[in-house]
C-alpha cells in the first residue's frame, strides 16, 4: 500500500483550452468535459459535474444539498439563490419543546434538515439556459454511481473521520459504510440508489424529486425519523433567480450572491483593502497580510451580528457596502498591531465548488452543499438522498436576525464568486470551505490583481484564516518570517494541521480574451483532489 501524503513540495501549472471544468473531483470534472464535448454549454457542464459530485465526493455534497450560482450567458449576469428553506412547522418553540434550551437546532440528525435546493438549481439552470435535457446531462452520474468510482486520498481521509460519528444516523452505514467501514483510498464505491435517483430526476426534468415519487419518498423517511419536513415543503419549494451584489476592486468588479449569504463580507473587506496600497508592501510580507487580516475582520463583526434572510435584517446590503461607510472601517486598521473589532453598524452558518466555461463565452459559478461533512448524517435509503443540516444555521434567540422560522432560509457560508471588468467577464471562481470562503477570495484575488500572479500561483500561495478575537491560523506552508511578523503584531496564530476544510479549496477559470480566439487559463487548488479538465 502507498502512502498518499506527499513528503515534498509540490505545485501545479495553470491549464489553458477553449472550453474548461475545474472541480475538486477528476471524474465530475470530465463528466462535464464529456457534456461539453457531446454538444452541451457552460451550463449543462456545471450540472453534470454537480451531479457526478454527489457520488465523488459525497463527504461534501449530495442529492439533498443545497446550491448557489453566477453565470455569465454571453451577454449579462445572473445569480441563482437555491438556499432551502425551514419547514412550515418548524419555530423555536418546535426545538424548545423537542431539545430543551440550546443556541440553534441540533447539528446532526433529521431536525437539522431544510428542504433541498440543488436539485431545484439544476432544474431552473437547465431550464433557462441549457442546450441538452436533464436525462442527457445527469447520465455521467448515473453511470458514475453504478459502476463505481474510486476514492481518491483527501476525501478518504474526511469520509473516515466521519464515519464513527454518523454510524448511528438513519442510513448512514448502509449507504456510506458498504463494508462496515469507510472505503479505503483505490477502493470502488458504488452508490446504485443514487443512480436511480439520478436517473429519474433526468427523466421528469427534476419535478420527482420536490412533487413525485422521490418528495414522497423523502417525507415518509422524515415523518419515520420524527422529523416534520413534508411533502408541502418539498412541493412549495422554488430556488430564486437575483441580482448579485458588486464591488470595485482595482478597476474590476468582484460579484457575490447578496444575503443570508456570508458573500459580503468579501465585497466590504475589498471596499477597506482599496484605501491600502498593497502593491507597494509586496505579496507575502508580514504588512501585506496583517492589512487584509484586519479588512477580513472588520467585514466579519458586521457580516455575523447583521447577516440573515434579507426581510429579517435591520441593515441593507447597500449599508454595508456604502462607500463612506467602509472608507471609515478602513481607517480603524491600525498597521502597527491587531485588534478585535465589533459591529460598526448598528440595527435601523462540507461543499464542493466548480466552475466551467465553453468556447462561446458562457462562463459559470457555481456551489453545492451539505454544510458539516456528510450534513445531517441522514440518507433517505431507496433513493440515496443524502440530506443536509443547514438548519444548524439558524438561531434560537429571538433577538437574532437570524431566528429560526417557518419557511425561512439560514444563515448561509456557500459562495459563488464572479470577477467582472468594464462589464465584461473576467474570471469564474470560488474558494469552498465554511468560513475561509470570503477570506479565500480575498487573498486569491489581492495576489491576483495586486501583484500580478496567474491564477494558478494566487491558489498555491499560503493562506491564513481568522477566528474570533485575535486569534489567526495560519497555513504550514508560510515562511518563518510571516509567522514570526504576524506574532510579533498581536496576531495569536493558532497551529493547524488540515488543510482540508481549513484554509479552503478554490477553482478558477480567467478568460484571457474572447473565448474564440484566446481562450481561458484554469487553476485547481492542491489542497483537494481535483483538476482541471479542458477541451
Amino acid at each position: 500500500m502507498f502512502d498518499y501524503a506527499n513528503p515534498y513540495p509540490s505545485h501545479r501549472v495553470p491549464v489553458f483550452a477553449r472550453s474548461m471544468v475545474a472541480t475538486s473531483h477528476p471524474l465530475a470534472a470530465q463528466a462535464g468535459l464529456r457534456v461539453l464535448q457531446q454538444g452541451g454549454n457552460a451550463v449543462d457542464a456545471a450540472i453534470a459535474t454537480a451531479a457526478a459530485m454527489t457520488v465523488c465526493e459525497p463527504v461534501s455534497n449530495g442529492l439533498g444539498s443545497d446550491a448557489f450560482c453566477i453565470l455569465w450567458d454571453g451577454q449579462a449576469l445572473h445569480g441563482l439563490n437555491a438556499a432551502g428553506r425551514a419547514p412550515a412547522r418548524w419555530s423555536t418553540d418546535y426545538f424548545l419543546r423537542k431539545y430543551g434550551p440550546a443556541s440553534a437546532p441540533p447539528l446532526r440528525g433529521i431536525d437539522s434538515v431544510t428542504v433541498p435546493g440543488a436539485v431545484g438549481a439544476w432544474m431552473a439552470l437547465s431550464r433557462r439556459f441549457g442546450r441538452r435535457s436533464l436525462a442527457e446531462v445527469l447520465a455521467p452520474a448515473v453511470e458514475i454511481a453504478e459502476r463505481g468510482c474510486a476514492v481518491p486520498p483527501v476525501v478518504q481521509h474526511k469520509w473516515a473521520a466521519a464515519a464513527a460519528e454518523l454510524a448511528p444516523q438513519p442510513g448512514f452505514a448502509d449507504a456510506f459504510l458498504p463494508w462496515g467501514r469507510a472505503p479505503q483510498v483505490g477502493e470502488l464505491f458504488r452508490f446504485p440508489a443514487a443512480a436511480r435517483a439520478l436517473a429519474l430526476i433526468g427523466a421528469t426534468e427534476g419535478e420527482a424529486f420536490y412533487r413525485g415519487e422521490i418528495a414522497a419518498a423523502v417525507a415518509r423517511f422524515v415523518a419515520a425519523q420524527g422529523g416534520v419536513l413534508d411533502a408541502g415543503d418539498l412541493a412549495a419549494y422554488a430556488p430564486e433567480w437575483q441580482a448579485p451584489l458588486a464591488q470595485a476592486y482595482r478597476g474590476c468588479e468582484l460579484h457575490e450572491m447578496g444575503p443570508s449569504g456570508q458573500g459580503i463580507a468579501a465585497l466590504m473587506a475589498l471596499g477597506m483593502l482599496q484605501h491600502f496600497d498593497l502593491r507597494s508592501l509586496g505579496a507575502d510580507t508580514a504588512a501585506a497580510q496583517h492589512v487584509q487580516i484586519e479588512a477580513m475582520k472588520l467585514a466579519f463583526a458586521d457580516v455575523w451580528r447583521h447577516v440573515a434572510e434579507p426581510s429579517s435584517m435591520a441593515v441593507t446590503p447597500a449599508q454595508m457596502l456604502d462607500a463612506d461607510y467602509l472608507a471609515a472601517r478602513a481607517k480603524l486598521i491600525d498597521m502597527r498591531k491587531a485588534q478585535d473589532f465589533g459591529p460598526g453598524l448598528t440595527p435601523t452558518g462540507g461543499t464542493i465548488y466548480l466552475t466551467t466555461a465553453d468556447e462561446r463565452g458562457m462562463m459559470v459559478s457555481f456551489i453545492q452543499s451539505n454544510y458539516h461533512g456528510f450534513g445531517s448524517g441522514c440518507v433517505e435509503p431507496s433513493f440515496g438522498i443524502s440530506l443536509q443540516n443547514r438548519g444548524h444555521g439558524f438561531s434560537l434567540d429571538a433577538a437574532s436576525p437570524n431566528c429560526v422560522a417557518p419557511g425561512k432560509r439560514p444563515f448561509h457560508t456557500i459562495i459563488p464568486a464572479f470577477l467582472t471588468r468594464d462589464g465584461q467577464p473576467l474570471m469564474s471562481f470560488g474558494v469552498m470551505g465554511a468560513h475561509m470562503q470570503p477570506q479565500g477570495h480575498v487573498q486569491t484575488l489581492v495576489r491576483m490583481l495586486d501583484h500580478g500572479m496567474n491564477p494558478q500561483s494566487a491558489c498555491d500561495a499560503p493562506r491564513w484564516r481568522v477566528n474570533p478575537g485575535l486569534s489567526l491560523n495560519l497555513e504550514a506552508s508560510a515562511s518563518p518570517a510571516l509567522r514570526e511578523g504576524l506574532a510579533a503584531l498581536g496576531h495569536r496564530i493558532q497551529p493547524i494541521a488540515d488543510s482540508y476544510q481549513d484554509f479552503g479549496a478554490g477553482q478558477f477559470i480567467w478568460r484571457l480574451g474572447e473565448p474564440a480566439t484566446t481562450g481561458y487559463v484554469g487553476a485547481s487548488d492542491p489542497r483537494r483532489d481535483g483538476l482541471v479538465a479542458g477541451w
